[in-house]
């Protein structure tokens, strides 16, 4: 008998450790699962922000186009103003006919030129609403109507936009 007890004891221990080690075996793989699934995660994620950056500067980059011209347009705004002045005053003047198909042909082809690269302007007449994120109000006057209170009586100086960016606000008078 001892040397069964001998046997069944070397097998006891045997199966013993062989399930030791297929239970040290299985979290392994499951740690090793585990690792894999962290990294496929974090390489999901940072590809995730990559494609976020790209999208963000391209936008940014988008926006830069738009707007690149902005500092030689609102150096130019004036040059448009002064064209627009000279056409109301040669209106009046009947013997400058030439002088005025002139200037209007001049002033014409910079309105387009400035409009073909992304100017407008904003459109503000008397009688709208005053918006303070729109309009610059450079004074108030008496209304000469109850219905023109707190709305445009006069439009000192147009507008323009680049784009959707406002450059240069319409400088108005507010009725009070």
């Amino acid at each position: 008998m001892s040397t069964e007890n001998k046997d069944n004891t070397e097998k006891e221990i045997q199966a013993e450790e062989n399930s030791n080690q297929q239970q040290e075996e299985t979290p392994q793989e499951v740690t090793s699962e585990e690792q894999i699934a962290k990294e496929k995660d974090k390489f999901l994620r940072l590809f995730a922000e990559f494609e976020n950056y790209k999208r963000r500067t391209l936008k940014e980059r988008i926006e830069l186009f738009k707007t690149a011209n902005q500092e030689l347009m609102t150096v130019l705004l004036p040059v448009l103003d002064d064209f627009e002045r000279a056409l109301t005053h040669i209106e009046d003047d009947k013997e400058a006919e030439e002088l005025r198909k002139g200037v209007l042909l001049i002033y014409k082809k910079l309105q387009s030129t400035l409009e073909q690269k992304g100017l407008s302007t904003v459109e503000t007449k008397s009688g709208d609403v005053f918006d303070a994120e729109i309009h610059e109000a450079i004074t108030q006057i008496p209304a000469p109507s109850k219905k023109m209170k707190g709305k445009i009586v006069d439009v000192i100086e147009k507008g323009y936009k680049l784009g959707d960016r406002i450059i240069r606000f319409p400088k108005v008078v507010i009725g009070q």
